[in-house]
């Protein structure tokens, strides 16, 4: 059995973020380039882009050449029918071409198999980089442009490969001389070949990355853990203070109870001479 090879691929957030390399599927990456079926998947998809709409006139469909140029003896001349003939200038074409098809079919399973052998060309090229899922509000050149700069793809062949349908991100990318934006169940063996590198959305290979968190989040969660700690440490300093003020109450409520005992004292014992 051959051995399963698991490849890696950088992986960028949705702002260009750099995040740690991601395994790529295993089903699809597994190292096969078949070269042959490649030849033949890119082959057919040119074939099929043409339109065959050359056509040429034969002898019959040239208008004129109706009646013969000169009698048939006694001029010294060749014998001639039509001034439309194919020796003559302005006459019909022999063997020209005619509207047809070049259309071209390739089963099912041979483009399968060369779209799997493209991709895993340029996963041996380490040219795959899978990032977050792209939502863009509105169409905008600028910004996908600036992603590809900080991706460090500028000046490159470009296929990005989204997760349906996305017309803002399509429509970002459309005048982008370099960067073509396909649909993930869409892209042929020619595109992938076409370009340098390939970006792929993460959902669109099942891969679900977790939004990364910024350093202002990071420094969230260092607060919150502090903060029960300076909580404890305020509460040991007011504690102090708290029993001392109840230690202070306390001496003051026995030593008006003293005073008080006291000045009773004279007015029990002269009630006791008195009787």
């Amino acid at each position: 059995m051959a051995e399963t090879t698991t490849m890696n691929a950088a992986a960028f957030t949705a702002q260009g973020t750099q995040r740690d390399k991601v395994a790529l599927p295993s089903e699809l990456f597994d190292g096969t380039v078949n070269m042959p079926v490649m030849h033949q998947a890119v082959k057919a998809y040119l074939a099929n882009q043409r339109q065959g709409n050359a056509s040429t006139k034969t002898r019959g469909f040239v208008v004129g050449g109706n009646q013969k140029p000169w009698k048939q003896k006694g001029t010294g001349r060749a014998r001639q029918g039509s001034t439309r003939a194919p020796n003559w200038v302005g006459g019909g074409t022999v063997f020209g071409p005619r509207p047809r098809s070049y259309a071209e079919a390739v089963p099912r399973k041979v483009r399968a198999l060369a779209r799997k052998s493209a991709l895993n060309a340029r996963a041996r090229e380490n040219a795959i980089i899978i990032i977050d899922s792209l939502e863009y509000d509105a169409p905008k050149t600028s910004q996908l442009a600036g992603l590809l700069r900080s991706l460090g793809l500028a000046g490159k062949k470009v296929l990005i490969l989204t997760d349906g349908v996305k017309p803002n991100v399509y429509m970002s990318g459309r005048n982008m001389t370099d960067t073509q934006v396909l649909n993930y169940p869409d892209v042929s063996t020619f595109h992938i070949l076409w370009s340098e590198v390939v970006v792929i959305e993460s959902s669109a290979l099942g891969k679900d990355l977790s939004e990364k968190a910024s350093d202002t989040d990071a420094e969230q969660p260092e607060a919150e853990a502090k903060s029960p700690a300076k909580s404890a440490k305020k509460s040991t300093r007011k504690s102090p203070t708290k029993t001392a003020g109840r230690k202070s109450a306390a001496k003051s409520t026995s030593a008006k109870s003293a005073r008080k005992a006291t000045a009773k004292a004279p007015k029990r014992a002269a009630k006791k001479k008195g009787k």
